[in-house]
């Protein structure tokens, strides 16, 4: 067997076997966290009390902790080690969790929600980097990707089922008390197989203003963004508060380019596969979870579906999106990263055409969703792998982390600003409608999904950025670039052997 460099574990042996386990476990945990509530909110206000504009908080403030504090949590990595950030997030997650499931108060159950947003933006990066630096460029990171990314998905859809049936079985506190075994698992496995972090010279020092600014701005950013529902696009409150993101943004653009050891080091966005990536991502993120929002409220609104069949009704997505997972290493290493993700973006964007032509009042489940969801999931499903490769191509290991909690947080951004701008295309394509409330909720759905369907095929010209080949040599080029304008060797981190 061969040591992988850096990572002190042999590639294919039990040891990097388990490491995977605990990366697909957490990143199936945080997507599972991110749907399992939304079927629970009316038991949730029934309960505990709460009035219409508290009960979304309990979405939002999981939607702000998270989306604010990405970047952070992925620098966390690099910089505390993966093991220590790893082991910590799963605490705190398992104690939100725990909390969550037994408060009585609305206001605990928000602080909760939060407390998991925060756990979660350092655990969602992590996953990732363990990926990235102890798989080996070629068909064994491609493997590893591609079942990174079908526990993603399978986690959001599987969320949604899981969300009504335990809901409807033993009550709402249940979606919350189900990650505490899941994170014992993942916290019992990460001690076994993630290995200690080690480190010689001097601890490198955190960008506490770069943190602090970024922090910011993407937390004023997604509020904004989700209280478009409620004050609307062309408000002073969302216009203010929007403006303010880009000023906080635009300020941490300018630290970052200023201090030495940066929170994001803007180079890595001149990197053409980094780049390309994170806008591919952005879109493919903006259009994916407004046809998940969509899809279940035309099944429940229109089709009469309760809510645990609801969430059976996604398992073609989930099927699709595996189907597409396992051609895409295969796939990637014939046509190039830029040619597969082309190709991904453009069956998604069928999919979600087809999806918005064939909604209607009188419509059937099997000719309106199976379908479009199969084409539109194996198409989503073939972007993971060379997403994650393209994402991180050309990286040195000091900086994993932060290419992880850049791509992470694209795609955060990318569904939250795509959701509020799909409610509102939406909103008024129902209200321009004549006919039965049924007729015009099926006219603002399928508005929605066109433009799902339009935002897929851009991300799939954005593909076009990418060179036509990537191999060894450039990936080498890529880390010395970053060696020599960051300095990353002056952090003189080295992971050791496994305890």
């Amino acid at each position: 067997m061969t040591r992988r460099k850096g990572t002190g574990v042999d590639d294919g042996d039990r040891q990097t076997r388990w490491l995977l386990v605990v990366a697909l476990t957490v990143q199936f945990t945080v997507a599972l966290d991110m749907a399992v509530v939304n079927v629970a909110l009316p038991d949730m206000k029934a309960d505990l009390g709460f009035t219409a504009e508290g009960l979304q908080w309990v979405v939002n403030a999981y939607a702000l902790a998270f989306g604010g504090l990405l970047m952070l949590g992925g620098r966390l990595t690099d910089i505390a080690g993966r093991r220590r950030t790893l082991t910590a997030a799963l605490v705190l997650f398992g104690v939100a969790s725990l909390g969550g499931g037994l408060v009585w108060s609305p206001g605990g159950l928000i602080a909760a929600r939060a407390a998991q947003g925060v756990a979660a933006a350092a655990l969602a990066p992590v996953a990732l980097a363990l990926i990235t630096v102890t798989f080996p460029a070629g068909p064994a990171r491609s493997r590893a990707l591609g079942l990174w990314g079908m526990a993603g998905a399978a986690g959001g859809a599987i969320g949604v089922l899981a969300g009504g049936v335990l809901t409807e079985a033993a009550g709402w506190r249940t979606v919350l008390l189900v990650n505490v075994p899941i994170v014992v698992f993942a916290y019992a496995a990460a001690r076994r197989s993630v290995p200690a972090d080690r480190r010689t010279g001097p601890a490198p020092r955190l960008d506490a203003g770069g943190a602090l600014l970024i922090t910011a701005g993407m937390m004023v950013l997604v509020l904004g963004v989700v209280r478009t529902e409620t004050y609307g696009w062309g408000s002073a409150m969302t216009i203010g508060t929007l403006a303010a993101a880009a000023v906080l943004l635009a300020a941490f653009a300018v630290v970052e380019l200023r201090v030495d050891r940066p929170l994001l080091r803007m180079g890595l966005l001149t990197h053409r596969p980094v780049l390309a990536a994170n806008v591919f991502n952005l879109l493919l993120a903006s259009g994916q979870f407004g046809a998940f929002y969509f899809s279940s409220l035309y099944m429940q609104q229109v089709l009469g579906f309760s809510a645990t069949a609801t969430g059976a009704a996604f398992l073609p997505f989930c099927v699709g999106l595996v189907a597409g997972s396992l051609v895409a290493p295969r796939l990637t290493a014939r046509l190039s990263m830029r040619w597969t993700l082309v190709a991904g973006g453009a069956l998604g964007a069928a999919g979600f055409g087809w999806l918005a032509g064939a909604v209607g009042v009188d419509a059937g489940f099997a000719d309106s969703i199976v379908g479009p969801f199969l084409v539109a999931s194996f198409g989503v499903g073939m972007c993971f792998v060379p997403l994650g490769t393209a994402a991180t191509e050309g990286v040195a290991p000091a900086e994993a982390g932060m290419a992880s909690g850049l791509l992470n947080s694209s795609r955060q951004i990318g569904g939250s600003v795509g959701l509020a701008v799909l409610v509102t295309v939406a909103a008024g394509a129902a209200g321009g409608s004549a006919g039965t409330s049924a007729e015009a909720q099926v006219s603002g759905y399928a508005a929605a999904f066109g433009v799902g369907a339009v935002l897929l095929a851009a991300a799939a010209l954005t593909a076009l950025l990418l060179p036509a080949r990537t191999g060894a040599g450039e990936a080498r080029t890529g880390e010395a670039a970053a060696a020599s304008e960051a300095g990353a060797g002056r952090d003189g981190e080295r992971e050791g052997a496994p305890r």
